[in-house]
């Protein structure tokens, strides 16, 4: 155990911790167990047009995780069916004073012939922070010419799943903007949180009602899917479980577009849904990690977006720093870190779905125009996949006509 981690737990022990960060030490302590679903029709209750892994199969999995939990000396905690993985994932838990590890446990469990996998739930955060509020007036950033980007595409059909915290849906730059909302973190309402806020209102905050900013994409549909929860010293935290919920519910609503405004460890269950996300057509868009948080950007296929050079191999630059953004509270604020570049992106890539509908879905990570350090050239890639040779955008200083 870390030193850190024994500071957490004593100052938990001693009831100096908030639930925020008791949750993050509640996710230590989990472990998953993924079961393999067998194909349809080899199920005894395999249907093709019923339910996904009801009946006697569910029973007898069931049953094979009761066992492996008693011979492990694990709590039971949930069961999350995933039939579009092919997988059943039983959540267990190490009872208090257990002084074991997670990923220790995880690796005996993961020996039975039984089990497709086992692994601990990881802790993720969200690579940006809020600073100090702007007055409702304040014009939001000129840098990607939205006012003639506009004039293009809106994002209008294009669904952009917002994983993240809770979004403030009754905002007054987001009101009418979400058709889908649910907390994947716990059983209460779904909280307003400065992070997810401030990520879907860059996305798609409304451009009509004269208020706050404009969105980049102000006319896409947003599925707010909370995942993480704000901690202490304005962090923004996940777990791997909360995030992999998400992920299969942006699946289930038809995401085109997924923003992953976060980093932290490799996931196997997280990399087999982002391949599902893919496989069905979705561009998936993660922030640039700090230090020892790679995960999802290192994924195949995703689009790393950072927002100050220098930059890996790969990825792309967009607007991050002093970014005017949605916050809690109906009001607005200044955004920076990659959280908020990687939306501008998701936003702009909402623009290009616009254009290109179902064609070339499966290659939107590679439609960006990229100009010198990696930086988005918002106005040659509509103008690219508008069709048009002209500028879209006028130079600096001149009003277009």
């Amino acid at each position: 155990m870390t030193a850190w981690l024994r500071l957490l737990v004593l100052l938990l022990g001693c009831g100096f911790l908030g639930p925020a960060m008791a949750q993050a030490e509640e996710a230590r302590r989990q472990v998953l167990v993924m079961l393999q679903l067998p194909k349809a029709h080899y199920r005894p209750d395999g249907s093709y047009a019923g339910s996904y892994g009801e009946g006697v199969g569910r029973q007898s999995r069931q049953q094979v995780a009761q066992a492996l939990a008693q011979a492990h000396g694990l709590e039971m905690r949930s069961e999350w069916a995933m039939p579009l993985a092919g997988l059943d994932c039983f959540v267990m838990r190490l009872p208090e004073g257990d002084g074991r590890g997670a990923a220790e446990v995880a690796s005996a469990v993961a020996e039975d012939h039984r089990v497709a996998w086992a692994q601990p739930v990881g802790l993720y955060r969200a690579q940006g922070s809020r600073q100090e509020p702007l007055y409702a007036a304040q014009p939001a950033a000129q840098q990607w010419h939205l006012a003639e980007l506009h004039r293009l595409a809106t994002g209008r059909g294009v669904r952009v799943a917002v994983v993240d915290s809770g979004v403030e849906t009754g905002h007054p730059d987001l009101a009418g903007q979400v058709d889908f909302s649910q907390n994947y973190v716990d059983n209460r309402p779904m909280p307003a949180e400065g992070h997810g806020t401030a990520v879907a209102g860059i996305i798609a905050a409304r451009a009509d009602n004269g208020a706050g900013i404009a969105g980049i994409a102000p006319q896409a549909r947003l599925l707010a899917l909370r995942a993480c929860w704000e901690a202490p010293r304005e962090q923004t935290l996940c777990t791997g479980l909360g995030l992999a919920k998400a992920l299969y519910a942006a699946i289930q609503q038809g995401a085109h577009i997924i923003n992953l405004s976060l980093g932290g460890p490799h996931d196997r269950l997280l990399a087999v849904l982002l391949d599902q996300a893919q496989a069905r057509g979705a561009t998936v868009v993660a922030a640039l990690p700090g230090a020892g948080e790679p995960f999802p950007a290192s994924h195949p296929g995703v689009l790393v977006v950072g927002s100050t050079p220098p930059l890996p191999t790969g990825a792309v630059l967009a607007p991050g720093r002093d970014v005017p953004s949605t916050a809690p509270g109906g009001g607005w604020s200044l955004v920076s870190g990659s959280s908020f570049a990687a939306a501008h992106a998701a936003g702009l890539l909402a623009l290009v779905r616009e254009l290109d509908g179902t064609r070339g879905a499966l290659a939107l990570k590679t439609v960006l125009v990229t100009a010198a350090q990696g930086r988005i050239d918002s106005c040659a890639t509509l103008a690219r996949h508008a069709g048009t040779r002209e500028a879209v955008c006028a130079p600096l200083g001149q009003t277009p006509d």
